[in-house]
């Protein structure tokens, strides 16, 4: 591997938020402590992504018992206006593990795709 491969592995193409997101996605009852381990990040900086996941309407934090659940709007709009007629459900669709099953965690709007499906 060159000197230059190696010089470029300090970034990445998610985000923080992004990998909180599907973090919670894959599991709506996880810990916060699991997620900043599972992301690389401290437990503060962990509470602080969810916290602006929530207010921008992307998830929704219930509370059940000493633990939290957490609920994704999946027809959410991305955040920056390069991709702002995007939703966030399909992103997490596309970026969900190819071992888990269905799409993880619940969801509490249905992405505009799934609304126009017709049923039978």
């Amino acid at each position: 591997m060159s000197s230059e491969q190696h010089h470029d592995a300090s970034w990445t193409f998610l985000t923080n938020h992004t990998q909180v997101l599907l973090r919670i996605a894959q599991n709506s009852d996880v810990r916060l402590r699991d997620v900043a381990q599972t992301v690389g990040i401290t437990e503060r900086a962990a509470q602080r992504i969810v916290a602006d996941l929530a207010t921008a309407g992307i998830i929704e934090r219930r509370r059940n018992g000493r633990r939290n659940h957490y609920l994704v709007n999946r027809s959410a709009a991305m955040r920056h206006a390069a991709q702002a007629a995007h939703q966030v459900g399909p992103l997490l669709d596309l970026l969900r593990a190819e071992d888990e099953p269905g799409s993880g965690g619940e969801a509490f709007a249905a992405s505009r795709s799934e609304a126009a499906m017709p049923s039978h």
